[in-house]
């Protein structure tokens, strides 16, 4: 939850920044800016606690310390997407079906107990999932609709 704070703190920065340098509220830039914040912290997150992250992936999936490293690097692309006009429908489209696919990875993290910051299995388990996990991923699709294409 502490990178909804990010977030949404990145969001209110930039809508009073854009009021003083610009002269208006922008909330279109101010709601994506707020999403690419959120997406460079949590895409550095993936080479910072890489052995954790890939022990949430599902068994199933080979390479997993590669899928890791590439969803970090996804996200930062997300969030620079967001960013630039041209790209940012196409962007928040692809962002809101990243967001489901990972929402898997961490059913998976949950049901195993995976602590990623510790790369263990003592982890808060489903509780989190329901409490936290899963009302964070409906309010970032949400977010990503709404300004990434909704206003745009």
């Amino acid at each position: 939850m502490k990178l909804l704070v990010i977030m949404f703190g990145s969001f209110l920065l930039a809508l009073v920044g854009t009021r003083v340098f610009q002269g208006e509220w922008n909330i279109l830039f101010s709601g994506n800016f707020g999403m690419a914040i959120f997406l460079f912290f949590t895409g550095i997150a993936h080479f910072r606690y890489q052995k954790g992250m890939a022990m949430m992936i599902p068994d199933f999936i080979p390479a997993k310390i590669f899928w890791v490293y590439a969803t970090g690097f996804i996200e930062i692309a997300a969030g620079i997407g967001l960013l630039i006009p041209s790209l940012r429908e196409l962007t928040a489209v692809l962002l809101i079906i990243f967001f489901m696919l990972v929402f898997v990875a961490n059913i998976n993290s949950s049901r195993k107990r995976i602590n990623l910051f510790k790369a263990d299995y003592t982890g808060p388990g489903m509780n989190y999932l329901y409490k936290e996990r899963l009302p964070m991923q409906i309010i970032l699709i949400a977010w990503t609709w709404f300004f990434g294409i909704h206003l745009n």
